[in-house]
């Protein structure tokens, strides 16, 4: 009985009759129905535990990676086994019933003897496969089998479609004995019993039971089973034999016949249809999927014969068919068991997913309820509805299989069913999500339910014709005082614009808000009600519901009960009381019993009322209601507010249209958008003239945050959380909503106590622990005293956020925009979702399986059009585009109505011409919400995914490059060389050979010859400056050869191809090459000051890392350097200076270049280092060999790790680590010289130059930058030459500004100025014109300054870069402080940074953001606002220790500094304790700042100006008059005109220090108003 698989043939009719039994292919095709068979045969009903729970746990599986696939692949390994045993013993397969089956032996009656040991035998084997065996998800997979023989019926009934059952006592029997087995057991039906050879069966007897156990077959010794098994199957009609015996199914061997298809088509689902058909989907339907389960069971009176009941199940069936194709549902499974017949419906299917799913399946389950109740034989209906996430997938064996539903939802939805007998039952889910009004259900006592452990509250639906309860349907217009109403500021200002207009004019008003589910309508006319409230103003909110639009004047009812005063009246007695008295004035006695359906009264029916027409009624109760508004408007302000206002009905639109004509009421509505073409009325009312349409937009990004914090009740949240939420919401309230409860239900959020980074012990891991505080004003801000006691909110350690499953809710918006796009759009949003969120039309292209590029173009402009996509032309107007929200905007119908009424035929025509048009010059599209990405991603099987995966890659690796603009090298210099991991092999140095360069021979080769006989600097110093000018007149004469066409676009790099790459290597388990490109990564967003992206992605590569522990290689000894150097200068460029010691070293040491510890090993390092670079001064000018590309790669990332060590030491107060800074930088030159990069070597030069004057080495720095510009002198002007020539004269301009050259750093700055913009390197040319700005602003040479500020702010706005904007608004707040007047308003620059203060970018800036918060610090000292004083001043002391040898750090800390000693002076005025040890500390602290080697010498008049006020405050006139004379000195050898002024205003003051100046006589137009206040 050993059967060998042969491959099948792929014919459609084989892929149909593996979804049914024999039974049915090679049945009787009879066109009448019901239609019913009767034969003898053997059932076996196995049932399988564990799956359900399977199920459960891969349903609720945090991360994507865990989906159906691996589910199915279970499933259906352990299904096929049961499979393949009953078609080895020659039974069929009638029905999966989800984790149970239904088989059938077919014989004749006196054959069953010998056929019930056959089956018994196929049980036995089916338990000893289970008997031991454990899946790999740690689940028991256990089986309990009933037999049961005997005489059958086969009943097929349906219309359109086909369905069958098997009927019948035997039926009924193997039920029965199925219930009765545990674990591993068979049991025998009594008749089974009866008709089998007992003298071969040993069984055990069950306790009051006529059913029997099976323990064994006890067959004699010599008994041949084979033998007798080919004996018994002889008489099977379709058992594979003689050509076919290889087989395990018949059926698979089926030649196409059309006809035959056509009558098996119609006992398959929609679904399989469509997925049988469409090849390209194959495996699309199996999937863990959001649906609903309405579980149908119809009980029989039990005297009906079998005819009748084939006709009540066929009347059932046909209806149940009808309703539920209405809203795409289909039935699943139909069963016969208990006397009762079961059919298991299912709405949302893979390609049936509708909108209002749930409310649909309720609707529907209230109607089929209503009408099986009213069918004969039908004695009970009972009906449970379920949602949530369940298995829907293909069960079973390739040759014989069902689509089914497994999951817990479909056990509650049956459970239910049975429990609640004669009703329709919910869940809480079903309750929860449905759009019925809460009135429309009941909730059930709990009762134990069989196989649930936790079902929840069961609800019963009463149906949709219940009366109306008044009362329900008012919307509340109260106000969380705790909980404000966030983002709708712009909406909530139109209304107050509405309302005072309508309470100024004697006409209606109507204010309409439309916006998508989930946008928070129904709060903001909550918001809206409360508002409204105020004296003479009748404030009437009500909320309707779906079935609102289906009652006759339902809205209107319900406005005028609340008018009335009806709404609550807790009797109808009191009811008719209350509107007898109304409306005795305005109504004739006789017609009041028209109002009795209206307010469900009960006024005596009159003779006069029942011959009055229809209309004559709707006539009298419309100007009835009229009346009484009327009256009601004379004495109070009508507002009318109405939630989902686009479910009112049209009788009410029509009241409504003409209430605003007639009378003075204000009309308030929020409605979604109509989901067809409104009434005509509705259409008048938003074409009115006294209309406001707004269609609201989404939420600000600070919005999203603050509700957060004030969801979770915390005072903020983790940068990755708001990341996350901020991205993944889109703005929209209620997914933000349903992403934390996902969270929260994940466990993955953690609440604690928050820890304030001066008391911590910075880690890297805790490195950017940074916490978004919700949106907040000035007088808000909490006090550091209470700043112990907050909590925040962070993510649970080891979490992925990218990576995890959306939330259920959120996945069935996305199936529903899915299943209702063609099969071609929803296979390019499936390739789409694998590239990511944001993809590139060539790359689309490219794995899009034969596609052209109009079909693509095509679909993509409709996908646009629905707004699944967003197209955008660069990468540049993408991240324009996401720092920004759908915006809300005022629609004006009437304009629109004009409009269309004008427009030309083809109009539509033209417009998908545009759109086409747009698409095609657009190569880069994102996705509008990533939830639509992710779900789409989770549709493809794993082996799929990997394909397409590597697709990806092999493209993307053309362009894993900087771009041409820089280079077209690596990000890690070298990095491929020492590293060789591509799929492809094209070599970078090609590339760039590839890329057509000039180069233009210099005119002045021996200019640098002519220096050297140069004595006097200021010589020099004229030749350099003329050698720059000459190089830009070449540049600008040059300009297309020399210089770029387009600027850098090496963030286009990373976001489109590096991003890409290593996610794709990610998912591939390329742990290499994912490491790789993660690195790279990291590389290039610090080179765009991007620290807090680089240490996300350097988290992702230590997580690969750590992976690859155990590989010794080289290639990974270097990866780990580079990782170790890179989180260095992450550490570094947040002012971590210690953590970036240590990583540094280690990156030396894995490098070869160890760095000593101690003093004297330092001592003998150097001495071994000047040898060095002795050696290497004598070799210059001859030929030497160059150092391979490995040894290259080796050589940047040493001088990289220097390069930061000696800045790094120069920042300590102690003596000896002068010395150690001294090693790091003549290491870093020795480094830089074994390259022989002129480029790396000039750098390396100029660093040494800039060390030496800090460090007070005076004979050496003029040497190193002479030395630096004879490496340029003699290079061909190309435009490799032409960017060192501009970062030359930048670090030139740099290092004269901070040693206090201003005249100098001047002259070099606008050189360096000039050559970057024509270089167009933005993010090095924003400094360059930062500091241009301030040694202007300290010559005083305001008109020049004020012109580079305007480039400036030019530079800021276009490129919208964050650190330029911040460096601006500092400039902007000194020009208020200390140059006496405004360029921008104070509160204009505080608002920039209340705004931007939490941007992941100049977050982590700390000399940049010390600055800020000490401008706004001193300016409210100045004003005496002491307590916003301390605000900023707090802030800025979190950031004095994230110390940084940078010259923004530098003058941020002298802006502290300031700020202490505007604190003290306050301090001595409140007469504080201790106050003179406060001043002494202070002035060693400033004496301290002097000394420092990192503090240059341009911040030293400021320091010793602030020495001289601490002294006069202290009393210390001497010492006072001795900093200012010091002062003064430097500011003459500076030229610092600026701080020149107030030495000298505080020199003629005599050591009186004003609280106020007049006015600085700076300006020869008088125009400069002085606000120093010190």
């Amino acid at each position: 009985m050993n059967i060998v698989k042969a491959s099948l043939p792929d014919r459609t009719i084989v892929r149909i009759a593996a979804h049914l039994p024999d039974l049915i292919v090679y049945g009787d095709f009879t066109p009448e129905r019901p239609s019913m068979e009767y034969f003898d045969g053997i059932l076996m009903f196995v049932d399988i535990s564990g799956f359900t729970a399977m199920t459960e746990k891969f349903s609720t599986a945090m991360y994507m990676d865990r989906g159906a696939e691996q589910l199915v692949d279970i499933l259906n390994r352990h299904i096929s086994v049961i499979v393949e045993k009953v078609l080895i013993f020659g039974g069929d397969i009638l029905k999966f019933a989800g984790d149970a089956l239904l088989a059938l032996w077919k014989v004749e009656r006196k054959l069953l003897k010998n056929f019930i040991t056959v089956v018994v035998k196929c049980s036995l084997e089916i338990h000893g496969v289970f008997e031991n065996q454990e899946s790999e998800e740690g689940l028991d997979i256990r089986v309990k089998i009933g037999l049961s023989a005997g005489h059958i019926k086969k009943l097929v009934f349906g219309d359109e479609k086909s369905y069958f059952l098997v009927i019948g006592q035997a039926v009924e029997d193997v039920r029965f004995a199925q219930s009765m087995a545990q674990m591993n057991d068979t049991i025998l039906s009594p008749n089974c019993w009866q008709l089998c050879d007992r003298s071969v069966i040993e069984i055990e007897r069950i306790p009051d039971q006529r059913a029997v156990k099976v323990n064994f077959l006890k067959l004699p010794p010599d008994y041949n089973f084979d033998e007798f098994f080919m004996r018994c199957v002889a008489y099977l009609d379709y058992y594979p034999s003689g050509d076919h015996k290889n087989i395990l199914r018949l059926a698979s061997t089926l030649e196409s016949d059309p006809n035959l298809e056509i009558s098996l088509q119609k006992y398959i689902m929609r679904s399989i249809l469509k997925q049988i058909d469409d090849k390209q989907l194959r495996g699309y339907l199996s999937e863990l999927r959001p649906v609903t389960i309405v579980f149908v069971n119809l009980q029989f009176k039990g005297q009906e014969t079998a005819d009748d009941l084939g006709q009540a199940i066929q009347d059932s069936s046909v209806y149940i068919d009808s309703v539920l194709k209405n809203f795409k549902g289909q039935i699943n499974k139909v069963f016969m068991f208990d006397k009762g017949c079961s059919f298991l419906c299912v709405f949302g299917f893979p390609g049936e997913k509708a909108p209002d799913e749930i409310t649909h399946a309720l609707e529907s389950a209230v109607v089929i309820f209503d009408y099986c109740s009213q069918i004969f034989k039908i004695k009970v209906v009972s009906i449970g509805v379920a949602s949530g996430i369940v298995f829907c997938g293909i069960v079973g064996h390739s040759v014989r299989h069902e689509y089914t539903v497994i999951g817990q939802k479909v056990n509650i939805a049956a459970r239910m069913m049975m429990y609640y007998p004669g009703i329709v039952t919910c869940d809480s889910v079903t309750y929860s999500n449905c759009s019925l009004p809460s009135y429309f259900f009941k909730e059930l006592p709990k009762q134990h339910m069989k196989g649930v452990a936790e079902p929840g509250p069961v609800y019963q639906c009463l149906g949709l014709n219940e009366k109306v309860l008044f009362g329900m349907s008012s919307l509340s217009c109260s106000r969380q005082e705790d909980y404000p109403l966030l983002g709708r500021n712009k909406e909530i200002r139109l209304f107050l614009h509405n309302m005072k207009e309508f309470l100024l004019s004697q006409s209606s008003k109507v204010l309409m808000f439309e916006g998508v589910s989930g946008y928070g309508k129904s709060q903001l006319a909550s918001e809206l009600g409360y508002l409204a409230q105020a004296e003479k103003h009748r404030v009437i909110a009500i909320g309707l519901t779906k079935v609102s639009i289906h009652q006759y004047f339902h809205t209107i009812q319900l406005l005028m009960a609340s008018v009335l005063g009806l709404d609550t009246c807790k009797h109808y007695k009191e009811r008719q009381h209350n509107l007898e008295e109304t409306v005795k004035n305005y109504l004739d006695e006789k017609l009041y019993c028209i109002l009795n359906d209206i307010f469900h009264v009960q006024f005596p029916l009159t003779r006069e009322a029942c011959t009055t027409s229809a209309a004559k009624k709707e006539d009298e109760i419309e100007a009835l209601f009229m009346n009484i508004l009327k009256e009601t408007s004379k004495e109070e302000k009508l507002i009318f507010i109405i939630d989902e206002a686009q479910y009112i009905d049209i009788t009410s639109w029509e009241f409504l249209e003409k209430l605003i004509q007639k009378l003075n009421v204000f009309l308030i509505m929020s409605l979604s958008p109509f989901a067809n073409t409104p009434c005509q009325s509705a259409i008048a009312i938003m074409k009115n003239r006294n209309t406001t349409y707004i269609i609201i937009g989404e939420i600000s990004s600070k919005d999203i945050q603050s509700k957060v914090c004030l969801d979770l009740n915390v005072a903020s949240i983790s940068k990755e959380l708001e990341m996350y939420l901020v991205e993944g919401s889109c703005g929209i309230p209620f997914y933000c909503e349903e992403l934390l409860k996902n969270l929260d239900h994940h466990k993955v959020l953690t609440v604690h106590q928050y820890q304030p980074e001066e008391k911590s012990n910075v880690s890297w891991h805790a490195l950017f622990k940074n916490y978004t505080k919700p949106q907040m004003n000035l007088n808000l801000f909490s006090s550091s005293s209470n700043e112990d006691r907050i909590e925040v909110c962070d993510i649970a350690s080891g979490v992925r956020l990218k990576n995890m499953s959306p939330p259920s809710t959120l996945k069935e918006i996305s199936l529903v925009q899915l299943d209702s796009m063609s099969l071609s759009q929803q296979m390019l949003v499936r390739c789409a979702a694998i590239i990511g969120q944001t993809f590139t039309t060539a790359l689309l292209f490219e794995i899009l399986p034969c596609w052209n590029m109009k079909m693509m173009v095509e679909a993509l402009a409709t996908l646009v059009q629905s707004s699944i996509f967003y197209c955008f032309q660069s990468q540049k107007e993408l991240r324009l585009a996401t720092k920004r929200r759908g915006a809300t905007v005022e629609v004006h119908h009437r304009s629109l109505a004009l409009k269309a009424s004008s427009r030309i035929e083809g109009r539509e025509e033209d417009q998908t011409f545009v759109l086409e048009n747009e698409v095609t010059q657009c190569h880069i599209l994102r996705f509008c919400k990533p939830i639509m990405q992710k779900t789409a991603y989770e549709l493809w099987l794993k082996d799929q995914k990997a394909a397409l995966h590597v697709k990806c890659a092999r493209f993307l690796e053309e362009s894993a490059h900087k771009c041409e603009h820089c280079g077209s090298g690596d990000f890690i210099p070298y990095h491929h060389y020492a590293v060789d991991i591509r799929l492809n092999t094209l070599d970078l140095d090609t590339v760039k050979k590839m890329i057509h360069t000039h180069g233009i021979k210099r005119c002045f080769l021996s200019c640098y010859h002519y220096l050297f006989f140069l004595t006097s600097p200021e010589k020099i110093g004229e030749k350099i400056l003329y050698f720059f000018d000459i190089t830009l007149d070449k540049i600008t004469a040059a300009d297309e050869i020399l210089t770029p066409i387009e600027s850098c676009q090496c963030q286009e790099v990373l976001e489109s191809v590096l991003l890409p790459l290593a996610y794709h290597f990610t998912v591939l388990e390329e742990v290499d090459k994912a490491l790789y490109y993660y690195l790279e990564i990291v590389a290039g967003y610090i080179s765009l000051n991007d620290n807090y992206l680089a240490y996300i992605h350097l988290c992702e590569g230590e997580r690969l890392l750590k992976s690859m522990k155990h590989d010794k290689s080289w290639c990974h000894t270097f990866e780990s350097a580079i990782f170790y150097t890179l989180k260095g200068q992450v550490s570094f460029n947040v002012g971590q200076m210690a953590l970036a010691k240590k990583m540094m070293r280690k990156a030396l040491k894995l490098l070869k270049r160890v760095f000593p510890y101690s003093c004297i090993s330092v001592l003998l390092q150097t001495h071994v280092e000047k040898s060095k670079h002795a050696f290497h001064m004598s070799q210059k000018g001859q030929d030497i060999c160059p150092p391979g590309k490995k040894k290259l790669a080796q050589l940047h990332q040493q001088i990289s790790c220097l390069s930061s060590l000696w800045q790094i030491y120069s920042l300590d107060d102690a003596c000896l680590y002068k010395y150690f800074a001294h090693l790091a930088a003549m290491m870093q030159v020795n480094s830089a010289l074994e390259t022989q990069n002129n480029f790396q070597i000039i750098i390396a030069y100029l660093d040494y130059s800039l060390h030496s004057q800090l460090a007070g080495y005076q004979g050496l720095w003029f040497k190193y930058e002479v030395m630096a510009f004879e490496k340029i002198f003699n290079e061909p002007l190309n435009r490799e030459t032409v960017e060192i020539i501009a970062y030359v004269a930048e670090k030139l301009s740099y290092i004269k500004y901070i040693m206090g050259y201003l005249d100098l750093s001047i002259q070099l700055g606008f050189r360096a100025h000039g050559m970057w913009q024509l270089i167009k390197d933005p993010n090095r040319h924003y400094f360059v014109l930062q500091r241009l700005t301030v040694a202007l602003f300290l010559k005083n040479r305001y008109q020049k300054m004020v012109e580079v500020m305007d480039w400036m702010w030019s530079f800021a706005t276009i490129e919208e870069h964050a650190i330029s904007q911040g460096l601006f608004y500092d400039i902007c707040l000194d020009i208020l402080l200390y140059g006496g007047f405004i360029y921008r308003t104070f509160e204009e620059c505080l608002e920039f940074i209340n705004d931007r203060e939490d941007n992941k970018i100049l977050k982590f800036h700390s000399g940049l953001l010390l600055a800020l918060y000490s401008d706004v610090a001193i300016w409210f000292a100045r004003h005496e606002k002491w307590e916003n004083f301390q605000v900023f001043f707090n802030k800025a002391k979190k950031l004095v220790q994230r110390r940084t040898p940078s010259v923004l750090y530098c003058s941020g800390f002298s802006k502290f500094m300031e700020c202490q000693v505007l604190c003290f002076q306050k301090q001595i005025q409140d007469q504080t304790e201790n106050v003179q040890d406060i001043g002494v500390e202070l002035l060693k602290t400033l004496e301290n700042l002097v000394a420092q080697s990192s503090t240059g010498p341009i911040f030293h008049p400021r320091i010793y100006h602030l020495m001289a006020y601490v002294c006069i405050l202290m009393g210390d006139e001497e010492n006072c008059n001795l900093f200012l004379r010091t002062a003064l000195q430097i500011c003459a050898i500076q030229g610092n005109v600026l701080e020149k002024i107030w030495l000298t205003i505080s020199k003629v003051n005599n050591g009186i220090w004003e609280r106020e100046v007049g006015f600085v006589d700076s300006d020869p137009k008088g125009n400069f108003r002085c606000l120093l206040k010190i």
